[in-house]
């Protein structure tokens, strides 16, 4: 299991068909994403378990971490690879009792480097940060500013997440501002080929390591 967060962290879309969001995921993977975050706002328990689980079993093929939305327990009881925290999901300490030493736990952070700051002392293993462009998932999330992720690259010793409105045009200009890992849902599940459109996220990432 790889469990370095960087290229195309894949946020999954809202989708109630289980099949057919293992089929989504599966053509991400494929084109290369290197991370997958599994999240689902509106679906009940069961459902949500029953996708995670799905889910699992489909990155462990892949070798690549399955990271679970907001829900510590629900990391906890699939046995998923981690947790993303966002900013009233609860601490750092309180995620790592649950799921222990060897999970990967990350935390929104927002556009404050003060949060990232605070999430690195308390033991996070990558922060995020954004929203960095116009977001149809999030319209109204706090503007993050390249500036900011260049400052945090070189203050802050973690793998940097960009995410809010990140696409195949304006990646390259993220990656090079510092971030490790671009999280993406529209610009990747909302296209008519996901596989092609992961292969685009993924070859900014190669261009950025060859550089």
């Amino acid at each position: 299991m790889n469990g370095k967060i960087s290229g195309l962290y894949a946020i999954t879309p809202e989708q109630s068909d289980t099949e057919l969001l293992v089929r989504q995921v599966r053509s991400a993977l494929e084109g290369g994403a290197r991370v997958v975050q599994y999240r689902n706002k509106l679906a009940d328990t069961v459902k949500r378990f029953e996708q995670a689980h799905a889910l699992l079993g489909l990155t462990q093929e892949f070798a690549v971490p399955l990271i679970i939305n907001d829900d510590v327990m629900l990391a906890a009881d699939v046995d998923a690879d981690g947790v993303h925290l966002g900013g009233e999901d609860g601490s750092v300490a309180a995620a790592r009792q649950v799921l222990g030493n060897q999970k990967i736990i990350g935390v929104s952070c927002y556009n404050r480097l003060s949060l990232a700051h605070g999430a690195a002392a308390e033991g996070a293993n990558y922060v995020a940060f954004g929203a960095f462009f116009p977001s149809t998932v999030k319209p109204l999330a706090p503007v993050a500013s390249l500036d900011l992720l260049r400052l945090a690259r070189r203050e802050i010793d973690l793998p940097l997440v960009a995410i809010g409105g990140i696409s195949v045009e304006n990646g390259a200009a993220v990656l090079s501002a510092g971030a490790s890992a671009l999280a993406v849902i529209s610009a990747l599940f909302d296209t008519p080929n996901i596989r092609f459109a992961a292969k685009q996220f993924a070859n900014l990432n190669l261009k950025k390591e060859a550089t």
